[in-house]
């Protein structure tokens, strides 16, 4: 009977061939090329971490530190609703009545003086490098389209680095890259960027625990071009809260100047 004779060196590369689709699927794998579907799970993994319950009131302090030394602060409550809605109440002394209310793409500033609510954007500016759009009820999972780009090593940890893009027009960023912890998806850090492509500030996230959950306790933005200048934005408390349907129409919020919450 015939017998085939096989070396060693072909022995070993006829063991990868017959095993190669197993070794290159392991080697794909640990790219991490991760699909659309998958990547719109990992953001609403980490979106979990920072809102929690669909419809909460958050109690929020910013402080604004520059050199290192707090130059100011204020604190907001801040009232949410499924369906990108958010009512931002400022709590700090002199501020009394002023409000900021989003309706999905929509966004108005209400003063205690005025009946009349002012049109404004996400951008507009609560205190230092935080905006409206920074602490309102933007998700990355549903007002963004997010693509993985690598796997990378940030602050020690084994990240995924994703690029997201707005699909709403009240997105406060038109671009994002993020990164996520490769385990849990929790976020690390975030480039925000404004429509003319140009880096607004970086976000840092800060992990803390309620009870056994894990979530964003804290949230630092950094300038992009002044580095010294720092917002901290602080989550006191969140708790359920269904606020009334009302609340979230600007023109009865424009009649309603004295009302405390």
């Amino acid at each position: 009977m015939y017998k085939l004779k096989i070396g060693r060196t072909s022995l070993v590369i006829w063991l990868l061939m017959m095993f190669s689709p197993f070794l290159f699927a392991e080697t794909d794998q640990g790219r991490d090329e991760f699909s659309s579907v998958q990547v719109e799970s990992m953001l609403a993994k980490a979106d979990s971490y920072r809102i929690g319950e669909a419809s909460s009131k958050v109690v929020t302090n910013i402080q604004v530190f520059k050199g290192g030394q707090l130059e100011s602060q204020d604190r907001f409550h801040v009232y949410t609703r499924p369906e990108r809605k958010s009512l931002v109440v400022f709590k700090g002394v002199g501020e009394e009545g002023q409000k900021m209310l989003m309706l999905q793409d929509n966004y108005w500033l209400l003063m205690p003086r005025s009946r009349r609510p002012i049109r404004i954007t996400p951008m507009q500016r609560l205190l230092g490098e935080a905006s409206i759009g920074d602490i309102a009820t933007l998700t990355w999972s549903q007002d963004y389209q997010g693509k993985f780009e690598a796997s990378e090593v940030l602050k020690d940890k084994q990240t995924y680095k994703l690029q997201l893009e707005a699909k709403t027009k009240g997105a406060s960023y038109q671009k994002i890259t993020l990164w996520l912890d490769g385990e849990s998806h929790f976020p690390i850090q975030a480039e925000l960027y404004l429509k003319s492509g140009k880096l607004a500030k970086v976000a840092h996230f800060v992990p803390g625990f309620r009870g056994e959950e894990l979530f964003v306790e804290e949230m630092v933005l950094v300038d992009s071009i002044k580095a010294t200048t720092k917002t901290r934005v602080h989550y006191e408390s969140s708790t359920a809260h269904q606020l009334p349907e009302k609340f979230y129409n600007p023109a009865y919020l424009s009649r309603q100047s004295k009302m405390e919450l």
